[in-house]
């Protein structure tokens, strides 16, 4: 009964790591069609209120691009353009054209004091990391190399990226953010769960031997 015990610590263990290394690396994405006003000054004020046209996943580094290297120039072209993109919502959005479409993506990064962030972009984009904006370049522009520099107390906090991509194809995005390695709540909470029901079945076990004796 102990080695089956064990087995099943270790294997809670192995998957606990699995879902966390699974959820480390992870962007959400937000895009909303025809939304000219944020592509043209892509701010974090100027995020939508209304519901998102999409929502998808995306793994960092980010690398996407639309309308270049035979991806089509469409919300789905661009989502599935990494490897491990996936829409969670608005799918039936795919086809649609990339023109004119406002993008938020969140997440949580580690950073220290000075670390500093490189992005091919575009268009027009903003960074802000713990309520502190790293990278200022919302406006439309032509494929350029944009660099910030994070400058708060270092540690692991939430970023928000706003993009915006008008002025037609193509549309790249291009940039390594330091993601959190941190386990999201309900990794932890899945831990205790699993780690409540490894000591149930100790306490039955150790009960149903003394009973037996």
């Amino acid at each position: 009964m102990r080695i089956a015990l064990l087995c099943g610590a270790l294997a809670l263990s192995s998957s606990v790591l699995a879902l966390n290394a699974a959820s480390a690396n992870t962007v959400i994405g937000k895009a909303w069609l025809n939304d000219p006003t944020g592509t043209g000054n892509a701010t974090i004020a100027n995020i939508p209120v209304t519901a998102p046209n999409a929502t998808f996943s995306e793994l960092s580094p980010l690398a996407l691009q639309a309308g270049q290297n035979l991806v089509p120039y469409t919300l789905g072209g661009w989502v599935t353009s990494e490897a491990c993109g996936a829409f969670i919502t608005g799918a039936s959005n795919a086809s649609a054209g990339l023109d004119n479409t406002f993008f938020e993506f969140t997440g949580n990064v580690t950073v220290t004091t000075g670390e500093t962030f490189t992005f091919q972009h575009d268009d027009g984009l903003t960074l802000v990391i713990n309520g502190l904006t790293v990278v200022n370049a919302p406006g439309p522009t032509g494929a350029v190399s944009t660099t910030g520099t994070y400058t708060g107390a270092p540690g692991t906090f939430a970023f928000t990226l706003a993009y915006g991509e008008g002025c037609l194809a193509p549309a790249v995005l291009d940039v390594n953010l330091p993601l959190s390695s941190t386990p999201e709540p309900s990794t932890w909470a899945m831990m205790a769960l699993g780690f409540a029901a490894l000591g149930f079945a100790g306490y039955r076990a150790r009960k149903t031997s003394v009973s037996i004796a």
